[in-house]
């Protein structure tokens, strides 16, 4: 594993987050030098709160790159999609500060996990989703997902828009925090596993804990 991994969710609220933190905190334990970024951070204004829950999860402190903002190159204050909230705070979206953060990121690590904001199709600007995005800088996924009910049909519909756009599925994370129906957690996990070794041979299903913040 080494390069940027996009990390996605199948909805907001699916522990996108708490995931990227614990596959940081998995990487750290084998010893790889690895670093997390957000894509675009809503919600905030002097720092990014989901930065902030990597380092938590990880038991580690800022990084320089989080002090210089590398790690949140782009921050809003309104809890929406990027395009909405750039809109309330008056201020436009910029791609490039972000991708050169994490061209400079790659430079110094051997893994970049970046987390997006929301799912593949939350709207960066009005004119580029965020799916547009991972293809312009073809980036593998890792898409977070979980056994609660309903998760089957967005899960499918996430793993179909992949599929459509010829992007690559690095690997899928199955939350199973919080563990509700065991029927239905084991049904789905057969169902999206076995969508995964159809239609991403390459790609694998990884089942995340309960993580302890």
């Amino acid at each position: 594993m080494k390069g940027i991994y996009f990390i996605s969710g199948i909805d907001t609220n699916i522990g996108k987050s708490i995931a990227t933190g614990w596959l940081a905190g998995q990487l750290l334990n084998q010893n790889v030098k690895v670093i997390t970024q957000k894509l675009v951070q809503t919600g905030n204004k002097e720092y990014s709160e989901d930065i902030e829950l990597h380092r938590k999860i990880m038991k580690i402190n800022m990084f320089p790159e989080d002090i210089s903002k590398l790690t949140a190159p782009v921050i809003f204050s309104y809890p929406s999609s990027p395009h909405l909230a750039a809109k309330i705070d008056k201020k436009e979206l910029d791609i490039d500060a972000i991708t050169l953060s994490s061209k400079i990121l790659k430079e110094r690590y051997d893994v970049v996990l970046l987390e997006g904001a929301g799912g593949l199709m939350v709207p960066l600007t009005p004119d580029l989703l965020t799916i547009d995005y991972i293809s312009q800088q073809n980036y593998p996924i890792i898409l977070v997902t979980s056994g609660r009910l309903g998760s089957i049909n967005h899960t499918l519909l996430s793993l179909e828009a992949i599929k459509n756009r010829n992007l690559k599925l690095y690997s899928v994370i199955y939350n199973l925090s919080p563990y509700t129906d065991e029927v239905i957690v084991q049904d789905s996990l057969k169902i999206i596993d076995q969508y995964i070794r159809k239609n991403f041979p390459e790609a694998f299903l990884i089942q995340m804990p309960e993580v302890t913040i």
